[in-house]
Order: C-alpha cells, then structure tokens, then sequence
C-alpha cells in the first residue's frame, strides 16, 4: 500500500521527528511542490489564477499567521482585516517611496511593519484574554480602518482614497501593474507562501513555539516553569502580524492591483480568516491550509454549478452560497470541532494500520 511504515526505519532522533515520517508521505509531498511549481505555471490562465489561485495563496498565508496566535498562543483575535491593511498600505508606501525596491523586500518588510503594529495592539493581552481580548483586536480593526482613511498622507493624497500599485518585475516579468503576467504573480505568491510556511513550521517546533502552546494550555502554570508571558504573547503577536502583513501586501500589490481600505480590509476579511482556521483546525499547520482551501474553493465550485450549469440568477446563487458555507461551518463545529486537519490524522491513522483500523 502506499501510506505503510513497514521497512521505514529511523536510525536518528532527526529522522525520528520529521514532519512527514512516512517515506511515502515525504515523496507524495515533493511531488505534488514540484507538481506546484513546474506543472501549474505551464497551465493555468488569467481566470486560474485571479479566481481561484492567487486568493487561495493569500488566505493560506493570512490563516497561516492567525493560527500562529490563536491556535498556538490562545490569543483570541479579531483585527485580521486591519492589519492586512497595514501590510497593504505599507506595501504601497515602500513601492512609491522607493521606486527602485524588488517585490520580494517590499513583501517582507511590509510584514515587518505589520509585526511592530501587531505589537503595539498585542500589549492588551498581558492584562487581559479571552472575550475582552477579543474585543480589543476588534477596536484594532476599527481604529486601523479609520486611520487609513483619515490621514491622505497613507494614499499620498489622492482624491479617491484609492492606492494603486506601480509596476515591479522580477526578472524582467511584471508581478504588479497593469500588465501582470498569471504565472509569473502565481510563482511569486507560491514562492513566498512555501518559504514562510516552512519558516513557521519549525518556529512550532521548536523552543519559541512550546512557550506559546504553554501559555494556551495553562498560562499561570507556564509562567511558574519559566515561561516568560510577556515575550511569548509579544512574539505571538509580532510573528501572526508578519504573516498577516504580507497576506496583506500580496492581496494589494499582486492580486486586487488597486484597493480601497473600508472596502478590501473590512471587518468581514477578518471573520473570513478566522473561519478558515477554525474550520481548518487550531494549532495546526495543515489546517491552516486546508481551511483556506475550503473557503475559497468551495465559493468558487457552488458558483460554477449554480450559475453556469444550473443557470440560476446571479443574486439567488450567492445568497444560496452564503446559506450554504454558513451551514457547513456549523456543521464541522459540532461534528469535529478539531477541524479537517483532524479529519486528516485520523485518515492517516486508519491507513498506518490498514487492514486492522480502529
């Protein structure tokens, strides 16, 4: 069979703690990364890659970076929206500011901007959890609406309040701009959404992630063992908003191209991320993947059979859609509230021990 441990033997404590362990499992993952990375470029084409593509690149790193905070740290947080605005409007600034600046350093110092913001709104949670927490980052999403919009100086004084992306290549292709090229912004978003995930994979596993899962599990107990609250919470915070700031800048600069704060980073994209990891699965990776995976694709699938096929109104499909993810996500709340990530370890289990699964 394909997913067997028979004969897979681990000589090292290195080997013995692989984040795929299976043989098997390490090959199906190379060859579907190669597959990403050789394959998908040769095929898609403008509609691939704006409809279903590029968003579902972006949210995977936006759900990447909030599962950092709540699903490892236990910090309950509702500002997704406004700080991939400040990854936006950073993004924006560095490009017309320093015209001669590449992507991928505009991409992560605008994450870097964004950790020190996700900081300073991050202090609250030394005193407090929970709901008031909660509540905090939602006055974080308001307060970082309203600033962008109040102050011209963020959208260099423009009658709309609209900002717009200048062009920038990387090796002669545009991945911002008017004249964008789908493969070219698709490698892009690729390449930095499987470096930082790898990044984050080894940050929860090693000694800066166990601190934050030692304050989710028990903060008083992990303060007594030497667990400093402080720097654990301040990382959390710094290190989701990294990840948030360039899920921000990427949907500015390479996929919408042009954006309007109130519209584009509203209170709904945080909800919609927080969706993705609850769905996908708290303290996981994977889950955070697989979340956005199902709320990008599915929206996209209902309005291909709804519209096209069935040829339904345009006005009653996504009402129907709407009933129908909201319906679904209740669904796995109840059903299994560790999300598909779960869904997938036991699938796994199961296989391990196929015939005999328990």
């Amino acid at each position: 069979m394909l997913y067997r441990e028979a004969g897979d033997f681990k000589t090292t404590y290195s080997l013995d703690q692989q984040t795929f362990p299976i043989r098997s499992e390490r090959w199906l993952f190379w060859l579907f990364i190669a597959f990403a990375f050789l394959v998908v470029p040769f095929l898609i084409n403008d509609y691939w890659n704006k409809a279903v593509l590029m968003p579902l690149l972006i949210y995977c790193m936006a759900a990447l970076g909030l599962n950092i905070l709540v699903g490892y740290c236990g910090q309950v947080s509702l500002g997704t929206g406004g700080f991939m605005a400040v990854g936006a409007f950073a993004a924006y600034k560095l490009m017309t500011s320093f015209p001669g600046m590449d992507m991928f350093s505009v991409t992560i110092l605008s994450g870097v901007i964004t950790a020190a913001v996700g900081v300073l709104f991050g202090l609250p949670s030394l005193r407090i959890k929970g709901f008031y927490l909660a509540v905090a980052t939602l006055a974080s999403q308001f307060f970082l609406v309203w600033m962008f919009n109040k102050f011209a100086w963020f959208y260099n004084y423009s009658a709309s309040g609209q900002i717009t992306a200048p062009e920038r290549t990387i090796f002669g292709y545009a991945v911002t701009g008017p004249n964008t090229l789908p493969w070219a912004t698709y490698l892009f978003s690729l390449t930095i959404v499987f470096v930082f995930a790898w990044v984050a994979r080894n940050l929860t596993r090693g000694r800066l992630g166990r601190s934050w899962m030692a304050i989710r599990d028990m903060d008083i107990a992990a303060e007594i063992i030497g667990v400093s609250p402080l720097r654990a919470k301040l990382s959390a915070f710094a290190v989701s908003s990294f990840y948030i700031g360039m899920a921000g800048a990427m949907f500015f600069a390479n996929y919408l191209g042009a954006a309007e704060v109130t519209e584009a980073f509203g209170i709904d994209k945080s909800f919609l991320v927080l969706f993705m990891v609850i769905i996908g699965g708290l303290g996981s990776i994977l889950g955070s993947f697989l979340g956005a995976g199902f709320l990008v694709l599915l929206p996209v699938l209902l309005k291909n059979i709804m519209v096209n096929q069935l040829g339904w109104p345009t006005d009653l499909a996504a009402h129907i859609q709407i009933m129908l993810i909201g319906g679904l996500i209740v669904f796995f709340l109840i059903v299994e509230p560790h999300g598909l990530a779960q869904l997938w370890r036991i699938t796994k289990e199961k296989l391990r021990l196929w015939p005999f699964p328990y």
